[in-house]
């Protein structure tokens, strides 16, 4: 059942073969019993879930609900949720209960889809690894002993766990994309304004973007569907009409062009580069044109994204000061001795890191030279994007520069730092990508990366299906998690 795709789960709902409700109990018994182990939900709803699928079933029978209706998703605690918990994976916001629901969440109990749990991350979405979780560690299906990818993690987890069949993720440097890389999964992280950011926890507010996470591209187009939309409620929103992203999905792909970076392929470990130009061959067997193509500025990437992410991150956390919501140190000696203690006890070491750095990049003198030159990279960033998709429809690169590793094995946070090599220019611009599965090395995945101009998300998804439907690599299972016959 939880191998499924959901138009697939939408027939067995809609042909009476289940119920929304048999549905969710099924995902949840398996996030029951594997959640310990894999510990990607930070929280399971199991009587919120049916009470929505008792709804989503209503309807069903009464012929009123959408494609979506009664598929169960899970939520990366980030997005607010009224009164349930919303951590954003740390011990500030660890007995946190919003007000309010984030759009995104509003968006998806629209189309009457059920939530299953809120997922583990990075605390506050700051990491590449889910190492930095306040919750612990999430772990990867693959490989127990090797991190899922971060801050998404959780989300990553669950799909390809079988423990959910998609879950929503936010993607500021390659949170989306890298952990679905990882985890032999898809992911999409749109364009910067297209899903509204109202609700959900900021870290970069900038760079943030709310996502989809899939077995396939088929089923990150029917929820981004859903997700997508202007929100007057988010100043970032951009007012786009939406184009349907399923009815492009067979679009032949003949003639198309895709350019190939080759600063993302020059240090590329030669195993994962011989296995990313093998699935480039599959692209030339549906027509595509492969070009190769300069971005001059990417080794500039890190270094920009690091500075400007870390100043917005100083910026936005600085509201959690024990006083108005979230964790208060207990006793201060008084108000100064509050704002210190609840932030030293609050907030992990990577969140203080990137705190320290923003602050210090903000602070007088340093300014100029490092935020201000940063931004001017940006630009730059941007137009090397912009001048290379003037020659072609789409580009093509690795998501990672390495599969997943070991828990622990990068404890330098400037190696850590350099995982987000390949995803992070893609934030700097705006622009959307996704990551699919192609294939694994030494038994773990492998992703390969698209990027498309600004709000061609439907172009995307067109090349992942069109790729996805002569491949099998989106179809295999983690053997760490068994795939008992339930229903």
């Amino acid at each position: 059942m939880h191998t499924k795709s959901i138009k697939e789960l939408h027939k067995l709902l809609t042909d009476k073969k289940i119920s929304a409700v048999e549905l969710a109990q099924h995902f949840i018994d398996r996030a029951l019993k594997h959640n310990p182990s894999l510990n990607c939900y930070i929280n399971i709803l199991s009587d919120e879930a049916k009470q929505q699928a008792k709804i989503a079933d209503d309807k069903i029978f009464k012929k009123e609900g959408s494609l979506l209706t009664g598929i169960p998703f899970a939520l990366k605690d980030i997005f607010c949720t009224s009164d349930m918990l919303t951590t954003c994976g740390s011990k500030m916001l660890s007995d946190f209960i919003p007000p309010y629901d984030a759009t995104a969440y509003k968006n998806l109990k629209s189309s009457d889809m059920v939530l299953l749990g809120k997922t583990n991350m990075d605390e506050f979405a700051m990491g590449s690894s889910n190492e930095n979780s306040f919750f612990g560690c999430v772990q990867n299906p693959w490989d127990l002993d090797c991190v899922p990818g971060g801050s998404s993690g959780g989300s990553a987890v669950a799909v390809a766990g079988g423990l959910s069949p998609v879950a929503i993720g936010t993607d500021t440097g390659g949170s989306i994309r890298q952990p679905a890389s990882f985890c032999g999964i898809t992911g999409i992280k749109p364009t910067y304004g297209r899903v509204s950011r109202y609700g959900m926890i900021a870290f970069a507010s900038s760079l943030d973007q709310g996502g989809v996470m899939a077995k396939s591209a088929e089923d990150c187009a029917y929820v981004l569907q859903s997700l997508s939309g202007y929100d007057k409620k988010d100043s970032t929103s951009m007012p786009e009409d939406v184009p349907s992203y399923t009815e492009s999905l067979n679009n032949s792909i003949k003639g198309k062009k895709i350019g190939l970076p080759t600063e993302y392929f020059a240090n590329l470990d030669d195993d994962l580069k011989q296995i990313i130009t093998t699935q480039i061959k599959e692209f030339e067997k549906l027509g595509a044109i492969i070009v190769d193509i300069s971005l001059p500025h990417t080794d500039l990437s890190v270094p920009a994204y690091y500075v400007i992410s870390s100043a917005e991150c100083s910026s936005n956390l600085a509201r959690y000061d024990g006083v108005r919501y979230g964790y208060s140190a207990k006793n201060p000696k008084n108000l100064e001795d509050l704002y210190l203690k609840t932030r030293t006890e609050g907030f992990g070491d990577e969140v203080k890191r990137r705190i320290l750095i923003g602050t210090y990049t903000l602070s007088a003198g340093y300014y100029d030279a490092y935020y201000i030159k940063a931004q001017k990279i940006r630009h730059l960033i941007a137009d090397d994007f912009n001048q290379a998709f003037a020659q072609v429809d789409i580009l093509l690169t690795p998501t990672t520069p390495t599969t997943a590793f070991k828990k622990g094995d990068k404890q330098n946070p400037l190696e850590m730092y350099l995982s987000d090599i390949y995803t992070v220019a893609v934030n700097l611009s705006g622009l959307p990508a996704i990551s699919i599965p192609a294939g694994f090395h030494q038994k773990m995945p492998v992703g390969m990366q698209l990027i498309s101009p600004a709000f061609c998300e439907h172009r995307l998804l067109n090349f992942a299906h069109m790729y996805q439907a002569q491949t099998d690599h989106h179809l295999q299972t983690p053997s760490q998690v068994p795939q008992e016959k339930i229903l």
